[in-house]
């Protein structure tokens, strides 16, 4: 197999895992994180993050530019017991696929990592199952999410930030990837990926406590090979989002929210400190 057909046979694997990864968190979301069936989604989706890392770390070692569109996540919307059974058969397919693209690999670490995404989509099949089965009669035919309490313009404050933030947190990704083998390690700017996850989750959360699906929708993501315009322009970004988390916490309907308060107060300092750091970096 070429270089640039295996780069290829692997962003398709990126763009599967990064859709599970989304539809688990949507769903976490909906259904309140706490919660039981919010906590066990959380951790299917977050070891669907890893499963795209390897991916993605494969991908930026052969010299490729990761794909960060996620694939389209088939589903069945109509209640929890229709939603759940969704995720075992897209779980269920991934098995055989990750095998057969093992069996065509020569690489040993390669083989080893798709083998071990067959494996682990299996365990997550089994556990959706489990899911499955143990929905109460009121629980399998209802749907997550309640019912929307919050003003128009403050819902779309909310969800420019939540796509904001996952573009953000997407091409801080992608240079981790990229720029792994470089004299600034990948896993400084990966580092500051899982914080803006978090900042995200923050106001994803108070989008989905009203039953609105939080927006992941992917922007552009700037692909070059330049770690110098790669950090100027996380830079540029943070400061961006740093903006938009003010003007929120400004807001009026924000003081109606004291947790929400809390988590931006947070996200400013920390975004402070991600600009301080990334000005050192370019220096």
């Amino acid at each position: 197999m070429s270089n640039q057909k295996l780069i290829d046979m692997l962003n398709g694997d990126l763009a599967d895992e990064h859709a599970a990864i989304i539809r688990y968190l949507v769903h976490s979301y909906l259904e309140g994180e706490d919660s039981p069936l919010g906590a066990g989604l959380l951790s299917r989706a977050r070891e669907e993050m890893w499963h795209m890392h390897w991916l993605g770390m494969i991908i930026g070692k052969l010299g490729g530019e990761p794909d960060m569109k996620p694939a389209p996540y088939p589903y069945d919307p109509t209640n929890r017991k229709t939603i759940f059974k969704s995720y075992v058969n897209y779980e269920l397919k991934l098995i055989p696929h990750y095998m057969k693209q093992a069996e065509s690999v020569d690489d040993p670490h390669i083989k080893r990592v798709l083998q071990r995404e067959a494996w682990e989509s299996e365990v997550h099949a089994k556990k959706f199952q489990r899911t499955h089965d143990k929905l109460s009669p009121e629980k399998a035919n209802g749907l997550p999410g309640e019912e929307n309490s919050l003003p128009e313009n403050f819902l779309h404050s909310l969800q420019q930030i939540v796509e904001f933030k996952y573009n953000q947190m997407l091409q801080a990704v992608r240079d981790a990837w990229v720029f792994q083998d470089q004299g600034l390690s990948g896993w400084q700017i990966i580092d500051f990926s899982f914080t803006k996850m978090k900042q995200l989750a923050h106001v994803a959360e108070n989008v989905a406590e009203n039953g609105i699906e939080p927006k992941f929708k992917t922007n552009a993501i700037l692909t070059s090979g330049s770690i110098g315009l790669a950090l100027q322009n996380a830079l540029e970004s943070v400061g961006k989002s740093r903006d938009l988390h003010l003007r929120l916490k400004n807001d009026p309907e924000t003081q109606k929210h004291a947790g929400l308060i809390i988590n931006l107060d947070l996200a400013t300092q920390q975004e402070a400190y991600e600009a301080e750091e990334i000005k050192d970096w370019i220096k």
